[in-house]
C-alpha cells in the first residue's frame, strides 16, 4: 500500500430518469450511494434484523419487457408515478400484459427474452455495426414491479428524522432505472457489485402502513455492455437478491479492516478503518470486540463521543497466540462493533464481520508470494456462477455444493471469472478454506481483438480513453474493492480479463496499491508489454508449459523473471479434455511457478424442454440465437447439473497436497500442505492381486508440512500370492481421520499404487478336442459348449457363440478402427481435415490375404488376415485369430508401422458389434472413471463394474468418451453372468491395452450434435484398441496432443488378447 493519489468514481444526482445515461460511458450511476463493505448490522441489543424481512424483496415479481424507444422512459415514469395498485397495473398503463417472474432471477430462463451465447464477439454482431460507445437500436428493457409492505422497523425509521431506509439490488444486468412510489429513485450499471440507493424520501410519499410500489426498467443494452463482454450466456435481469435496510442514527457504513498475522510473534494484528455516520444529536461511544470461534472475547477497543456524518476511527488491535487462517485451516474470529448512544447506554447498532488473520505478500527479496511466511501454490479453478436451471442466479445449495466439491478434490483457489460473484460466496469461502483472486467486473475482448486473433488497438476499450471510460471502470474496482475488503479468502485483486491494457488499467492498478497491500493481477499485459507495470504477477493463458518453462528458467525474450507466474487459465477442459495436465504441475519445482486455475469450473449448459417433456442441456445455437459461439460453454470439470466430469479425477490426483510414492519397503510420503502436518490423517495400506483385496491395514504418519519422508511398512512378499493371480498392487492411501464440514471421516484424499507382476503357472485343463471342420465358406471349431466360425469371405470371425445359448456374439466381423469420435480439441485444431485419411483407413480397409492352419493334434484352428488400409501407402495390416481346443481365441491385431503415413492414427483397433443384451461391464484397468493416455494419473489400478450407459459421459457436445487404459481384462455381460472375456494375452500387464463399451459406435458419436439425437439404444459397442490418441487440452482452438500421446504411425502397434467366452 502506497500513499500515491487515485481515481475515485463520480456519482451523478439527479430528480428525474434520462435516457442520455445509456450512451454515455462516463455516467455509471446515478444517486447511488458510495459502495461499502459487506458486513452484517443488527438493531438493538437483541440483534434485530435491520432488513426488510427474511426473504426482504424476493420472490414473485411482475415484469413485461419492451423495446426502448425515445419516449419510454417518460412513460414508464408516468405509470410510476399513477397511483396504480397492484403493481402490475403500471404494466398494464403501458398496454403490455405482465408475466410473474422470479427474483433472482433471469428475463431469459423465465421466458421473456430469448437465450444467447457468445463468447468473444459481442451479441449485436453482424446484426448492426456498431463501435463503443455506441448501443443497439434495437434494446430490449424488462419493466418489473413490485408491491410491499413495510415492516415495523422500517415505520419506525419514516419517522425518525435521523434514520434512512435504503434500497439495494445486489446484482442486476445490464443497466437499471429506479421509481418508488412514483418517485425516481436513481440509475445503475455494473451487474456485478451492489447498488444502493436512498429511499426514505420516496417511502415517504406514500403512508408508512400502505402498499408501497417499486418500478424497475432493466435495459438490456447501455455502454456498459462494452465492458461485460465476458465468455458466457448473456443473461438479463434482477439476479440476485433485491432488499431493503434501515439505517439507525448511528451507523457504520463502511469496515475496512486488515487482520494480519505477525509470523515471528504469532500475534494477530488488526488495524484498518471503521467508517461511522452519526445522524443524531447526541454524541455515540463504540465498542470494538474481537471473538475467537468459541465466543470467547480476544480484544477490544473503545471510541466515545464518535459524532458528525463521517467519522473515520482507526482500528489498532493486538491478539498474541492468534490461531492464523489459511485454506488448510480456516480459523474465523469475529469483529463486533457495538454502537450505543453515549447519555442512555442504549444499544443502537451492533455491526459483524467474520476476519482471519492471515499475512499476504509478494516477498521483494525473491518476488515470491507467501501466506504466513510459506511460499503459496494456487492449485486452483475459474469458476462462472452458473447453474442449467438458474444462469448467474444461484442458490447457497449450489454454492456449498460447489465449495464441498473444490474441497474434495484438492482444489484450494478459485478465479472468479470475470465479476465479484455473490457475497455469501466470499463468506463460504472464508468458512471452508478457498483462495480467491477477486476479478472486476471488465472484459471488452471483442474491442481490440477480431475473429481470426488480429489485434486491433484503435478500437480497444477501455485503452486510453480515460474521458468516456476511466470513471466506469474506477467505479467497478472500487465497488468490488469496498465490498469485499475484509475477507480473508480474497488474496489477489485482479483488474479484469482480456480488455488489452492502456491508461486506465494504470489508473486501476494505483487504486489498489493505493488502499491496500494485496497484489494486483492482470493477464492483459501480455498483449501490451509496455502496459506490464499495472500487474505484479506475471500472468497468461494457455501459454504450453514448455513456453511456461521458459519464463522461469530466464530463457524468455525479456532474461530473468522479476515477478511470480500464475496461469490464470490454462488446461482448456472442453469436453473430452485436461490432456497431460501434469506437465503443469511438474512445474511447481520453480519457486516462481504459483500455480493455475484451470479454464474452467462448470460446463454452461442451459435446460430446455423438449417437446415429449423430458429436459436438454443446450448450447449456443440451440435456442436459435445468432450470433453465437455454439458449444464453447462447455468447459467444466463439472457438467452444468453439477455431476462430476471423468475430468475431475485428474485434478483430484494432481493437485493433492500430499504425493505418495510406494516403495518396497513402505512409501515416500511428501507433504505440500504449507502449515499441517499428516497427523490428522488415516493411510490405510492394502494389497490386490488381478484386483482383489488381500490384505489391508492402517498407520498414522506424521509427516511435517513441507517435509518428506520415508516411511515404512510391512508389505507383504508378492511371491506370496502367486497361487491368486499375475499381479500385485501395492496402495497407499491417504484418508480423512475425522469428518469435516465438507466430507465424511475416511474420504480418500490421494493414493499411491505400485503394480509387481508375478509368474503364474497356466492352469492345466483336461479339454476334450475340439471338432475342427474345413470348409469351403467357413472354418469352424466346436466344444462341446461353444462354437467359433471363421469366414474365408469376409475376414475374420462371423460366429462365437455358447452352445446353450441364442444370442451369437458376432453380428458382423470386428471392424479394424483407426479413428476415434472426434473430441471437441481434435475439432479445434482440425484434426479431421489433417487426419481424415485415418477415418477410412480402418473403417473401409480391404482384405487382401488369408491363411488357415489347422493344428489336429493340439485342437487349434489359425486364420490369418492381411488388409490393406484404406490410405494413399497402402500399408498392410495383420490380425491372426488362434482358436484353441477350449474355444479361447488368441488375437494378434498388428500394425507395422509406416514411414510413408502423412499424419499419426487417431487409435488401433478394433470395433465389435454385439446384441443389445450386453451391458455390464466388469474391467481390471485404471479407473473407475474414463481414462486417455495423457490422462490417467487419478485413476487406480483395480477392478471395477459399471454399465455401458454409465461409461458415456454427457458431454454439451457428443464425443469419443469411455475409454479405459491400462486394462488386463475386460467382462461384457448380459445381467445372466453371459458374454465375453477379453484378457490381455498371457495375462502379461504388458500387453495390457485400451477399451471402450458404449449403446454407440464411434460414428454414431461423431454424427451427433446433442445427446439426446444419438440413437436408441440398439446393439452394444465394444472397442478394443492397441492404443488411442491423448486427448490434449493445452487449448482447443489450435494445440494438438502432446507428441508423447500421438500413436507414431512409423512405429509398430499391437493389440495381443485372448477372448473367451463366459
Amino acid at each position: 500500500m502506497t500513499n500515491t493519489t487515485y481515481a475515485t468514481p463520480h456519482i451523478e444526482t439527479a430528480t428525474e430518469a434520462s435516457a442520455t445515461w445509456l450512451t454515455d460511458p462516463s455516467i455509471c450511476a446515478v444517486n447511488r450511494l458510495p459502495a461499502h463493505s459487506a458486513h452484517h448490522v443488527w438493531g438493538g441489543a437483541e440483534k434485530q434484523s435491520l432488513r426488510h424481512s427474511l426473504d426482504d424483496l424476493n420472490g414473485t415479481w411482475h415484469a413485461s419487457v419492451l423495446l426502448h424507444d425515445e419516449t419510454l422512459l417518460e412513460r414508464v415514469s408516468q405509470a410510476a408515478a399513477s397511483d396504480c395498485a397492484p403493481s402490475h397495473a403500471v404494466l398494464a398503463q403501458l398496454g403490455e400484459k405482465s408475466s410473474r417472474v422470479r427474483v433472482p432471477g433471469h428475463l431469459q430462463t423465465d421466458g421473456l427474452l430469448p437465450h444467447q451465447y457468445v463468447n468473444q464477439q459481442y451479441a449485436w454482431d453482424g446484426h448492426e455495426q456498431l463501435d463503443a460507445p455506441s448501443i443497439p437500436s434495437e434494446n430490449h428493457v424488462g419493466v418489473y414491479t413490485r408491491d410491499f409492505v413495510l415492516s415495523n422497523r422500517e415505520r419506525a425509521a419514516l419517522s425518525s428524522p435521523s434514520e434512512r431506509v435504503t434500497l439495494t439490488f445486489d446484482g442486476a444486468a445490464t443497466a437499471i432505472y429506479v421509481w418508488l412510489n412514483g418517485v425516481f429513485v436513481g440509475y445503475a450499471e455494473d451487474s456485478f457489485t451492489p447498488s444502493e440507493f436512498d429511499v426514505t424520501a420516496a417511502l415517504r410519499a406514500r403512508a408508512a402502513d400502505g402498499l408501497h410500489t417499486l418500478v424497475v426498467a432493466c435495459y438490456q443494452y447501455s455502454t456498459a455492455h462494452w465492458l461485460e463482454d465476458q465468455d458466457y450466456w448473456r443473461l438479463h435481469g434482477l439476479f440476485r437478491s433485491v432488499h431493503t435496510d434501515v439505517l439507525p442514527a448511528v451507523h457504520v457504513e463502511h469496515v475496512q479492516s486488515v487482520a494480519d498475522f505477525d509470523v515471528e510473534r504469532g500475534a494477530g494484528v488488526l488495524s484498518g478503518s471503521l467508517y461511522v455516520a452519526n445522524s443524531s444529536s447526541t454524541p455515540s461511544d463504540l465498542h470494538v470486540e474481537v471473538y475467537d470461534a468459541d465466543d470467547t472475547l480476544c480484544s477490544s477497543q473503545h471510541f466515545e463521543g464518535v459524532t458528525g456524518a463521517a467519522s473515520e476511527l482507526t482500528l489498532g488491535q493486538t491478539i498474541d497466540f492468534a490461531h492464523p487462517w489459511s485454506a488448510e485451516d480456516p480459523y474465523l474470529y469475529t469483529l463486533v462493533v457495538t454502537a450505543v448512544d453515549a447519555q442512555s447506554g442504549e444499544v443502537i447498532e451492533v455491526a459483524e464481520q467474520k476476519i482471519g488473520f492471515r499475512h499476504f505478500e509478494l516477498d521483494p527479496a525473491d518476488h515470491i508470494m507467501k501466506l504466513n511466511g510459506k511460499r503459496i501454490l494456487f492449485k486452483g479453478v475459474n469458476r462462472h456462477e452458473f447453474g442449467s436451471d438458474c444462469g448467474r442466479a444461484l442458490t447457497e445449495e449450489q454454492m456449498l455444493w460447489d465449495i464441498q466439491f473444490l474441497k474434495q478434490h484438492n482444489i484450494n483457489s478459485v478465479r472468479t471469472s470475470h465479476y465479484p460473484n455473490q457475497s455469501r460466496w466470499y463468506e463460504l469461502c472464508d468458512e471452508y478454506g478457498i483462495y480467491l483472486i477477486d476479478e472486476t467486473n471488465l472484459e471488452t475482448h471483442g474491442t481490440w481483438c477480431d475473429a481470426f486473433g488480429v489485434v486491433t488497438e484503435e478500437r480497444a476499450v477501455p485503452a486510453n480513453k480515460t474521458d468516456q471510460w476511466l470513471n466506469p471502470c474506477i467505479d467497478r474496482a472500487t465497488s468490488m474493492f469496498k465490498r469485499d475488503v475484509n475477507h480473508a479468502s480474497v488474496l489477489i485483486w485482479s483488474l479484469g480479463n482480456e480488455s488489452y491494457g492502456g491508461d486506465v488499467f494504470t489508473a486501476m492498478s494505483d487504486f489498489f496499491h493505493a488502499v491496500d497491500t494485496r497484489p494486483v493481477h492482470y493477464e492483459g499485459t501480455t498483449w501490451l508489454r509496455s502496459n506490464a507495470h499495472v500487474t505484479d504477477i506475471e500472468s497468461r493463458m494457455y501459454s504450453p508449459a514448455a513456453d511456461v518453462e521458459k519464463y522461469l528458467t530466464g530463457t524468455w525474450e525479456y532474461g530473468e523473471p522479476t515477478k511470480p507466474y500464475l496461469s490464470c487459465e490454462y488446461m482448456h477442459a472442453m469436453g473430452n479434455s485436461l490432456g497431460d495436465m501434469k506437465s503443469y504441475t511438474d512445474l511447481e519445482r520453480y519457486p516462481l511457478y504459483q500455480g493455475g486455475f484451470i479454464w474452467d469450473y462448470g460446463d454452461q449448459g442451459l435446460e430446455q424442454q423438449l417437446p415429449d417433456g423430458t429436459t436438454r442441456l443446450t448450447y449456443g445455437g440451440d435456442w436459435y440465437d445468432r450470433p453465437t459461439d455454439y458449444e464453447f460453454s462447455g468447459n467444466g470439470i463439472v457438467f452444468a447439473n453439477r455431476r462430476p466430469t471423468a475430468k475431475a479425477q485428474e485434478v483430484k490426483f494432481l493437485y493433492a497436497n500430499v504425493k505418495i510414492q510406494v516403495t518396497e519397503d513402505g512409501a515416500h510420503l511428501q507433504n505440500d500442505n504449507l502449515f499441517t502436518s499428516t497427523s490428522d490423517s488415516i493411510f490405510v495400506a492394502r494389497v490386490l492381486v488381478d484386483g482383489r483385496e488381500v490384505w489391508k491395514d492402517t498407520y498414522v504418519f506424521d509427516v511435517p508440512a513441507g517435509e518428506q519422508e520415508d516411511v515404512l511398512i510391512e508389505w507383504p512378499e508378492a511371491t506370496a500370492f502367486a497361487h491368486l493371480g499375475s499381479e500385485v498392487v501395492y496402495e497407499l492411501s491417504q484418508t480423512l481421520g475425522e469428518a469435516t464440514p465438507w466430507a465424511p471421516a475416511g474420504y480418500e484424499l490421494t493414493f499411491g499404487q505400485r503394480a509387481v507382476s508375478i509368474h503364474q503357472e497356466p492352469a492345466q485343463t483336461d479339454t476334450q478336442k475340439p471338432r475342427i471342420t474345413e470348409d469351403y465358406w467357413n472354418l469352424g471349431l466346436r466344444t462341446k459348449d461353444a462354437e467359433v466360425l471363421l469366414s474365408r469371405q469376409h475376414g475374420g470371425p462371423v460366429s462365437m457363440k455358447r452352445l446353450a445359448q441364442s444370442d451369437d456374439m458376432v453380428l458382423r466381423v470386428p471392424q479394424l478402427t483407426t479413428w476415434r469420435a472426434l473430441t471437441d480439441n481434435d475439432r479445434g485444431y482440425k484434426a479431421g481435415f489433417s487426419r481424415a485419411q485415418w477415418l477410412a483407413a480402418g473403417r473401409f480397409a480391404k482384405m487382401v490375404g488369408q491363411n488357415f492352419m489347422v493344428d489336429t493334434d493340439r485342437g487349434v484352428l489359425t486364420g490369418e488376415y492381411t488388409y490393406e488400409l484404406a490410405t494413399s501407402s497402402k500399408t498392410q495390416v495383420s490380425a491372426v485369430w488362434s482358436v484353441d481346443a477350449s474355444a479361447r481365441v488368441h488375437l494378434t491385431l498388428t500394425y507395422p508401422g509406416s514411414a510413408n503415413e502423412p499424419s499419426n492414427p487417431l487409435a488401433f483397433g478394433l470395433e465389435w458389434k454385439l446384441p443389445a443384451a450386453y451391458t455390464r461391464t466388469r474391467f481390471y484397468g485404471l479407473g473407475p472413471d474414463e481414462t486417455y493416455a495423457d490422462r490417467a494419473n487419478g485413476a487406480k489400478l483395480g477392478v471395477w463394474s459399471t454399465t455401458i450407459f454409465d461409461d458415456v459421459q454427457p458431454y454439451l457436445m457428443p464425443q469419443e468418451t469411455g475409454n479405459h487404459e491400462g486394462t488386463r481384462f475386460v467382462e461384457l455381460t448380459d445381467q445372466f453372468g453371459h458374454g465375453l472375456r477379453i484378457s490381455a494375452h498371457g495375462s502379461d500387464s504388458a500387453n495390457a491395452f485400451a477399451f471402450s463399451a458404449l449403446p454407440y459406435s464411434s460414428a454414431m458419436l461423431d454424427e451427433a450434435a446433442h445427446q439426446e439425437e444419438l440413437p436408441a439404444h440398439t446393439h452394444t459397442y465394444l472397442r478394443l484398441l492397441a492404443g488411442q490418441l491423448g486427448v490434449g487440452g493445452d487449448d482447443s482452438w489450435g494445440s494438438t496432443v502432446h507428441p508423447q500421446f500421438e500413436l507414431d504411425a512409423t512405429k509398430p502397434l499391437v493389440l495381443d488378447v485372448d477372448i473367451e467366452l463366459i
